[in-house]
């Protein structure tokens, strides 16, 4: 297995978060999970990109280590975490890959970090107003109720479809995790009111942009934004729609996500 190495970061309000930092020479990569996942999500990321790479990941508030951490979970403050794990990793970061809310995270961050590229895997960029419960919360809030000495088996069976190391790293991330994050993330963002909506950050978008889209029957971006985003984004972006494809297309389609990205990076 590909070695790592991890340290406290500092996120700037008083809260720390874990930083995993895989392999040992190349320019860096940061990544941001989604929603019930954390850090140890990237390490087929990782692997597969070692030899040309180092891969740096974390946990955001509310999972995997960082599941007692406290503060807003506004995309705000998301967005000024990963600028400080950013900051500390000391030296410049090659690209942005985030997944789902991580993936509108890197979004907003493309533009105030200074990185060369931005990858965002089936981004929550616009959320209908009166869905979040539905759409975040309840499929959740039954694994995460399950007690302490059940909830590894749990999340185990909730996942069973997945690789192995896809599911050892859902473990990492919601074996102390709660659903008030998934709560206050919908709440504190005032997603079913409407105001979840990042279709304007899209415009113009300053950097080179790859945004994958899971098939339009499973994408959280609907076929009328996926459209508006295709139509604003500007020269430095990229569509790409994996049909037959969920959600969670990097765990899935692995192989054909991680040759998307590298050819987008270069090689």
């Amino acid at each position: 297995m590909l070695q790592s190495t991890t340290r406290a970061v500092d996120l700037g309000d008083g809260e720390k978060t874990t930083l995993e930092i895989w392999g040992t020479g190349g320019p860096l990569i940061l990544c941001v999970h989604g929603i019930s996942s954390s850090r140890k999500s990237w390490l087929r990321t990782a692997e597969y990109f070692s030899k040309a790479y180092r891969v740096a990941a974390y946990d955001q508030r509310g999972h995997g280590d960082s599941s007692a951490v406290l503060g807003p979970m506004t995309l705000e403050r998301a967005r000024l975490d990963c600028e400080a794990v950013a900051a500390a990793l000391g030296e410049p970061v090659r690209a942005l890959i985030g997944h789902s809310w991580g993936g509108a995270v890197v979004l907003i961050a493309g533009r105030t970090i200074d990185t060369e590229a931005v990858v965002a895997i089936d981004p929550m960029i616009h959320q209908p107003p009166g869905r979040w419960h539905e759409d975040f919360v309840a499929d959740l809030a039954p694994v995460l109720a399950t007690p302490a000495d059940q909830r590894v088996g749990a999340i185990r069976a909730m996942f069973a479809a997945l690789p192995p190391v896809e599911i050892d790293a859902k473990v990492h991330a919601m074996k102390t995790m709660t659903i008030a994050p998934v709560v206050r993330l919908g709440e504190e963002n005032a997603a079913d009111f409407g105001r979840w909506d990042l279709r304007i950050e899209l415009r113009r978008y300053p950097v080179p942009l790859l945004i994958l889209l899971a098939d339009p029957a499973e994408s959280v971006v609907s076929a009328e934004d996926a459209f508006i985003i295709a139509e604003t984004i500007g020269p430095l972006g990229k569509i790409e729609v994996f049909e037959g494809e969920g959600h969670s297309l990097q765990r899935t389609a692995f192989d054909r996500y991680a040759a998307a990205v590298a050819t987008f990076l270069g090689g």
